[in-house]
């Protein structure tokens, strides 16, 4: 049995995660109060077997939100729950959306929603923060935190698509992404790598519009030995560490590599990094947050 469970601040894009995972199969439930969850598992488990047609999905998949509508007892104890039910066999991953406050209030004023937290003596900003407070017992156990603040909703779509649901291979799913440091480093990172101390191509004119992706850029760039250097040594430690991380039953791990503004060393590394790990994972991803604004 494979189990999503989806959760995250109101506002961050819960409600599309689990739009797509109903459109690729998976059975939905929005708002499930986590104390229910065991007795839902119970009854899956008893149903007949889904016959192995064409078509099938399968064993059972199921996608469920938890949330601040939940009452704070039922969050609480939502970390127990779902350790109970992995140790029984119960294939659980747990995703934890967020983004900026100031993006979450942003989007709240645009929608003219009601917060579920707010109310006549509890302002918008201060409901967000409670409700971080509340959903931090679940955040702390999620295999995969997603920075929403710089996605569109299609992006977010495909984000959870290609990680969440992947394209049916086994094994660890590792997502390479360049950022830059002035807009932030990315919540959902595992692994940090700094490349501010290698020239930086922003400073040669005819570059300063172009990108990692560019030849102009990766001649630059080539031409210093420090790059290179650089690239073997982060080379070498993600050859040494990323079979411990996979035989730790981590589903996911996200290296974000970082430079000033996202847009020339961060993103000429991660290509040359995904490149160097695609023949040894089966699922290897490539974001470049900057360039997606």
């Amino acid at each position: 049995m494979r189990l999503v469970i989806i959760s995250g601040r109101s506002g961050s894009g819960k409600s599309s995660a689990l739009q797509l995972l109903e459109d690729v199969g998976f059975n939905c439930i929005d708002n499930l109060p986590a104390s229910l969850l065991p007795e839902l598992i119970k009854r899956v488990r008893e149903q007949p077997p889904i016959d192995s047609t064409p078509g099938s999905l399968g064993s059972p998949r199921l996608a469920l939100g938890i949330d601040a509508r939940n009452l704070w007892q039922d969050v609480q104890q939502a970390p127990r729950v779902i350790e109970s039910l992995r140790e029984s066999g119960v294939q659980c991953d747990v995703i934890y959306l967020d983004a900026r406050s100031p993006v979450l209030v942003q989007r709240f004023s645009e929608t003219r929603r009601k917060h579920p937290l707010s109310d006549d003596r509890t302002h918008l900003l201060e409901a967000l923060n409670r409700e971080k407070e509340l959903l931090a017992p679940v955040s702390a156990m999620a295999d995969m935190v997603i920075d929403t603040s710089s996605l569109s909703l299609h992006q977010l779509r495909d984000l959870i698509k290609t990680r969440v649901v992947g394209d049916g291979s086994e094994g660890m799913a590792i997502l390479f992404q360049s950022f830059g440091f002035k807009h932030g480093v990315p919540v959902d990172a595992d692994l940090v790598f700094d490349l501010r101390c290698l020239p930086n191509p922003y400073w040669v004119a005819e570059l300063r519009q172009k990108t990692g992706l560019d030849p102009e850029v990766v001649e630059f760039l080539r031409t210093h030995p420090e790059t290179d250097a650089m690239e073997r040594d982060i080379s070498q430690f993600l050859q040494h560490w990323l079979p411990s991380y996979q035989k730790s039953n981590r589903s996911y791990t996200c290296i974000s590599v970082g430079c000033t503004g996202g847009r020339h060393r961060s993103v000429y590394m991660v290509e040359q990094l995904a490149k160097t790990f695609a023949g040894q994972f089966d699922n290897v991803q490539v974001r470049h947050r900057e360039q997606q604004k």
